[in-house]
Formats: C-alpha cells, sequence, structure tokens
C-alpha cells in the first residue's frame, strides 16, 4: 500500500469537508447501503425498536447481512429532512464522500463536488487521511465480500 501514498493524486494537496446532512447522497440515484449485523445492533438500539421489527421495516437481506431499504425515488429509509440514524449511521455513510469511485478520477470528484455542498468546507483531510479512509472501505468491501458480513 506505501506505493499508493507515493503516487500523485488530484487531492495531493488535501479535501476540506464537513457533512451538512443535506441529503444528497441519501437521496436520488439507488443503491446499496451495507449493514452487518452489529451495525443493525447499534441502529435498533438507537432507535429503541427491536432488530426483527427494525429490520422488516426498513432492511432487505443482503448476503448474510443487510442493506437499507429505498423509497422509489431512491431516497434512504432514514433520510427526512436529515438523517435519523445519522450518530449510528453505517460505515458507508460514514465515508463518503471519500469512496474510491469518487476518487478515482478527477472528472469524477467533480461530479460528487457538484451534489455535495459539504465538500470544500469544514475539516481539512490530508491525502494520507484520505487514501486511510479509501483503505479503511475497501478493506470493509474484502471483509463483506469474503466472511458475508454485509
Amino acid at each position: 500500500m506505501k506505493i499508493l501514498y507515493n503516487r500523485t493524486y488530484f487531492f495531493d494537496e488535501g479535501i476540506f469537508f464537513e457533512c451538512e446532512q443535506c441529503g444528497a447522497c441519501c437521496t436520488g440515484d439507488p443503491g446499496a447501503v451495507y449493514v452487518n449485523k452489529d451495525n443493525l445492533a447499534n441502529i435498533a438500539r438507537f432507535l429503541s425498536m427491536e432488530i426483527v421489527v427494525l429490520s422488516k421495516r426498513h432492511f432487505y437481506p443482503f448476503k448474510n447481512g443487510f442493506s437499507i431499504k429505498e423509497y422509489p425515488d431512491g431516497s434512504c429509509h432514514f433520510y427526512n429532512n436529515g438523517c435519523k440514524i445519522y450518530p449510528v449511521r453505517p460505515l458507508q455513510c460514514r465515508l463518503f464522500p471519500f469512496w474510491f469511485n469518487n476518487l478515482r478520477s478527477r472528472k469524477q470528484w467533480f461530479r460528487v463536488v457538484k451534489q455535495c455542498p459539504g465538500i470544500g468546507n469544514g475539516v481539512f483531510y490530508s491525502k494520507e487521511k484520505i487514501l486511510e479512509i479509501v483503505q479503511l472501505s475497501m478493506k470493509e468491501i474484502i471483509k463483506s465480500n469474503l466472511n458475508g458480513d454485509f
């Protein structure tokens, strides 16, 4: 992984980002939001709901775990003028916008910038920190594919 840190990227000077809970990443295009069993339990505790009720109402089975249901317009079941589970949101949500797919090219990044008003504001993320986040997300994806946690 050391080779990743020695490469040149469009984000070499770092990126400022602060989630504004605008919902741009929670609405629109459909997609799977992976949730493992531990995260499901945390969400259930946070919402004071039984896991069985929560999972039937807001999740669908995915591998050996779950994914959050979406409304027909692509909106997350937990988004309604803000994320209703923000403090316990899944890792995938916590890592946005620093997803590998968003950082794979300058062109792709600027598509995300147009949608997300939090980019360019708030906390400074260095190149090294961004690469750590990307590696974390890749490890979670690999782990979920190997043992079916998600």
